[in-house]
């Protein structure tokens, strides 16, 4: 009698679309992929796109490996794919997507598995601490406990405006826009996305620790942030304009060692925040909104339009400058 061998499904799948597997870039991207792979059999791993090195990473580590990542204009993969094919390909219902420079520890693991036993909807994000790794990491027995002493003597907690993880069931993100992967804006959108359909948006930062590996900015144009990229007022653009902006601060819910908090405003600054968040989430992007931006946040407001003065004096400053110049060629 052949005895029948029980696959067990996983219960959590991650995903990614790294960058090429090259130099600094490639090794923290192992890393984080290698740290994942050590959470267990209850975890899966997709890599999706068909940069440099990222066959050779999947076949070694027995991956799942999605090619067919449609591009915009700019050859940036487009997050609505992404998440497409992650969601048709994932074996466990509930999906993780972060970033290929983060590592994970176990205890996100524990913190899904509490909130899936309560919840049937919800996104959990949270902050992420900052860390130099140079070299390849070790990930044998004891690992969590090193990489958790080593980020909280060397690490450091990042601001709230990014967000470098999101978990959420099969289904939540089933409509997101084509956003361009690893430009700003997208990762606000998802929250304020949470918001909007009326999921708690859980900050998990109390009990995940997430670790992103420092790096420069070499695979980008002129070696600079990603902020000022056409690209990414595309994408601001595309999810509804600067009021779908939300960070971290904009969450619903805490999670902390016990509980699932709701969170409450603690000071006027609080308030005023929590109004416009309310406001968005009612009326959606769009000119109410923004009307109603202006009101809460006159000192933003001034600055902005004291930005967009200043911009379009120097722009108009440029244009003499070139009509001038045309006028002594032509002579």
């Amino acid at each position: 009698m052949v005895e029948e061998v029980v696959v067990s499904s996983p219960t959590l799948t991650i995903f990614t679309s790294p960058k090429p597997f090259e130099g600094h870039i490639g090794i923290i991207q192992e890393n984080a992929v290698d740290s994942w792979l050590a959470l267990g059999e209850s975890v899966e791993v997709l890599v999706i796109g068909d940069e440099p090195g990222m066959e050779d990473v999947a076949r070694s580590r027995g991956l799942l490996h999605l090619r067919d990542v449609r591009r915009n204009a700019y050859g940036t993969p487009l997050l609505s794919s992404i998440f497409g094919l992650a969601s048709k390909a994932a074996r466990a219902s509930i999906l993780c997507y972060a970033n290929a420079d983060i590592l994970l520890l176990p205890d996100l693991l524990e913190a899904v598995a509490w909130v899936s036993a309560r919840l049937d909807g919800y996104l959990i994000v949270g902050r992420r601490w900052d860390l130099e790794v140079a070299d390849r990491l070790s990930f044998e027995e004891g690992w969590p406990e090193r990489l958790r002493t080593r980020v909280h003597t060397a690490g450091r907690l990042h601001k709230p405006a990014g967000s470098d993880y999101f978990v959420f069931p099969k289904g939540l993100f089933a409509d997101i826009p084509d956003f361009a992967l690893g430009r700003a804006g997208w990762d606000n959108w998802m929250i304020y996305a949470g918001r909007a359909r009326r999921v708690p948006v859980i900050d998990g930062t109390d009990r995940i620790t997430v670790i992103h590996q420092q790096h420069d900015y070499g695979h980008l144009p002129g070696g600079q942030p990603h902020y000022g990229l056409p690209e990414s007022r595309q994408n601001i653009a595309m999810g509804g304009g600067r009021e779908i902006v939300f960070t971290l601060l904009d969450c619903s819910h805490r999670l902390t060692d016990g509980d699932l908090e709701p969170i409450k405003p603690a000071s006027l600054a609080g308030w005023r925040r929590w109004l416009l968040v309310q406001a968005v989430i009612l009326l959606g992007p769009g000119r109410p909104a923004r009307m109603i931006r202006m009101i809460l946040h006159p000192v933003e407001t001034i600055r902005y339009f004291l930005r967009k003065w200043s911009g379009a004096m120097r722009g108009t400053s440029k244009e003499q400058e070139q009509s001038s110049r045309a006028g002594e060629v032509g002579g």
